[in-house]
């Protein structure tokens, strides 16, 4: 995960296990919920932990 978020230049909110039943819905369901607050989230898959991510732009590095 260090390496997806350095790389990206993005932090990460919140991990959802991509195995999960409901598959990427509960990542997609996180993000929208943060969008309709007013914060950026995109949901991105990180293929070495085997998760769905909920990121934002990291602002540390503006």
């Amino acid at each position: 995960m260090t390496e997806v978020s350095a790389a990206m230049s993005r932090k990460v909110l919140e991990r959802f296990p991509a195995g999960s039943p409901r598959g990427s819905w509960p990542a997609e369901e996180y993000a929208a919920a943060r969008r309709a607050q007013g914060v950026a989230a995109t949901v991105v898959m990180d293929l070495l932990s085997d998760a769905f991510l909920v990121v934002v732009a990291d602002r540390d590095d503006d």
